[in-house]
């Protein structure tokens, strides 16, 4: 390959990708990068993602940058779409290097995005949930919900999951697609307040864009970790904000989650914890197993730009050549006119 060469990563190379890998395989890598990223915080050219909003929606943009790579990943938030056959959340992105600007990948990324999403989760519950937790609450069973699932069983060992979601169907999905999976016990439940009893972990992932409460302060239990990563824009939460009262809050970058996390609803001085500080040790995770944890996500840039870094390096370990045309290559690369390759009648 070329070092002029753009890999194009489309649905279907990802799913070839991913199936040659192992999904365990693959998120665990995701894992090992967003570790390694996260833990070089201050290395990264950080700011919140450029969202823009409307009554039905959101569309954004995430870009974050090293001294040798950028990314930037394109996504949307249209909670009523699957009436229209649609996900509710499609995405694309780009790996690009920082000396030249040349773009390296151009990605599909919404199942990029269901991935990067289970494995910051994890990352974050291997800190803060309790050693040996078995036992998760999985609210909200739509598109990233088996992502969810699958990663916390492979890297975490949890192998009983309790399922709610006020669309039967979306729960009989999940099931159905998860119903051959060694060691995983799936319970149905009739509402979140049966479905998170008992449980070690609470995963929130709903879309609808309110100020909802999905889960209330009188459901958790003492020692739960709380991983909400639903919610993420103004006006739409999924927690009582007298959980977040009670608990101590860990944050992905605290600029981004004040004005679209569950912390939306707390004062401006509300203290909250950057993952990134309980990696380097700056800050202290889960002190004790009685202490309620929450991370409040919203999802940042440094995590896609970890999933993109991981995929182009996977294409390139097996080989995977495809790849697309979107820069021009020129002889005389001030020529671009030339390029065309006009005949002399330009002007008719």
């Amino acid at each position: 390959m070329s070092m002029h060469t753009t890999k194009f990563l489309s649905v279907k190379d990802a799913r070839e990708l991913i199936r040659k890998v192992g999904l365990y395989s693959f998120t665990e890598k995701v894992v090992d990068r967003l570790e390694s990223n996260f833990s070089n915080w201050q290395d990264f050219d950080k700011s919140p993602r450029t969202a823009n909003h409307s009554e039905v929606g959101v569309i954004e943009l995430m870009p974050v940058s090293n001294d040798h790579q950028f990314s930037f990943k394109y996504v949307n938030g249209h909670p009523q779409n699957p009436s229209f056959g649609l996900s509710t959340v499609m995405a694309f992105g780009c790996l690009s290097e920082v000396q030249t600007g040349w773009p390296l990948l151009l990605s599909e990324m919404t199942i990029l995005t269901g991935i990067r999403t289970a494995a910051t989760s994890v990352m974050v519950a291997k800190k803060l949930a309790r050693k040996n937790s078995k036992t998760m609450a999985m609210i909200g069973n739509g598109a990233q919900s088996e992502f969810q699932i699958l990663a916390f069983h492979s890297i975490l060992g949890i192998n009983r999951v309790h399922l709610f979601d006020t669309d039967p169907e979306a729960t009989k999905k999940l099931v159905r697609n998860l119903a051959h999976v060694d060691g995983l016990e799936l319970v149905t439940f009739e509402s979140t307040r049966d479905a998170v009893k008992g449980c070690d972990i609470v995963t929130t992932c709903t879309a609808d864009k309110a100020l909802a409460t999905i889960l209330t302060a009188d459901m958790v239990e003492e020692g739960m970790h709380i991983n909400g990563i639903g919610g993420d824009c103004p006006g739409k939460t999924e927690l009582d904000k007298d959980i977040l009262s009670k608990s101590s809050v860990f944050v992905e970058y605290a600029p981004q989650s004040r004005i679209e996390g569950d912390i939306q609803q707390m004062p401006a001085d509300f203290p909250v914890t950057e993952f990134w500080e309980v990696l380097t040790g700056v800050k202290a995770g889960r002190t004790s197993d009685s202490q309620v944890t929450v991370f409040d996500s919203v999802g940042f840039s440094l995590e896609d730009f970890s999933v993109l870094q991981v995929a182009y390096q996977l294409m390139e370990e097996h080989n995977m050549d495809t790849s697309i045309e979107i820069v021009p290559i020129m002889e005389d690369s001030k020529d671009l006119f030339g390029l065309l390759n006009l005949v002399p009648s330009i002007a008719r």
